[in-house]
């Protein structure tokens, strides 16, 4: 016990002692522990527009963080969802950890950790157009993994991120946005999408109806109808969102397409990231 509380009294004189304490009494207290490895957790805050030189010439930000601590965060959280619902099917599961992880959710909990104060960027890069912060929570995520370990990062993903600032039963009755999630997609995976108005009429009641169709790399995936242009591109990405999910042909079609003019193949998992409607 002595031990323990010798190293904790260590990090914290050391945590004082550093260059510029302030931030990093900021990140202790948003972590809720003292970390061992400092400089892989400002490296987490280090945004690709403002990269770092080192001396051997590689460019340092927090983009392979990001990359680790995006799987470990998926991982967490279906083990979180999984014990929370017992007695929920896989389709529920799923689409309340793809509801927990997108990067809305993500970059909403970034800033009110407090994050948006401490990520280094460029000046250049407008932070409200995109998904700096939450990018930057799971480079954190990946820092506090390789710092202090699984358990401890479990815990900070569960206790603070999700137990604080996610209301996880609200959030599980929120409407999936298919279209929001297909745009996402197509530019995570450099395929280019379109949503086109295909017809608009009137009801036997007068009201407004319109019909929009969604092109993937030209080839027409989904059209919806509803009393809006925003309800009838809402409709149509569900129709496509569940046809990329399980119609195998479309998929090998779209890999293609894709190949073809990118030289890129689409990997199956790409499809099966998609949201699932969901099955209670």
């Amino acid at each position: 016990m002595f031990r323990k509380l010798y190293k904790q009294l260590h990090k914290r004189i050391r945590l004082l002692h550093n260059k510029g304490r302030e931030p990093y009494l900021s990140l202790s207290k948003i972590l809720g522990f003292y970390p061992d490895n400092l400089q892989i957790y400002e490296q987490a805050l280090l945004h690709k527009s403002s990269s770092v030189e080192t001396d051997d010439g590689k460019w340092l930000n927090n983009e392979r963080l990001e990359f680790l601590g995006d799987g470990i965060l998926d991982a967490a959280v279906a083990d979180i969802v999984y014990k929370r619902y017992p007695n929920k099917r896989e389709g529920f599961l799923t689409n309340t950890r793809s509801k927990i992880v997108q990067r809305e959710t993500m970059n909403k909990v970034a800033v009110q950790l407090g994050l948006d104060q401490m990520v280094v960027y460029s000046t250049k890069i407008n932070s409200h157009n995109n998904h700096m912060y939450g990018n930057a929570l799971e480079a954190l995520i990946g820092a506090i993994y390789l710092d202090q370990g699984y358990d401890v990062c479990y815990k900070f993903i569960r206790d603070v991120m999700i137990e604080k600032y996610i209301d996880v039963d609200t959030l599980v009755r929120k409407e999936i946005n298919f279209k929001s999630n297909l745009i996402e997609w197509s530019q995570k995976n450099k395929i280019s999408i379109s949503f086109d108005l295909i017809e608009s009429f009137t009801d036997h009641d007068g009201n407004p109806v319109f019909q929009s169709a969604i092109k993937l790399l030209g080839e027409q995936i989904g059209i919806g109808i509803g009393y809006s242009k925003k309800e009838s591109q809402q409709a149509a990405s569900k129709m496509a969102v569940k046809r990329l999910r399980t119609d195998k042909e479309l998929q090998q079609r779209i890999s293609a397409t894709k190949k073809k003019k990118t030289g890129e193949l689409t990997d199956e998992k790409e499809f099966s990231d998609l949201p699932e409607e969901e099955t209670v």
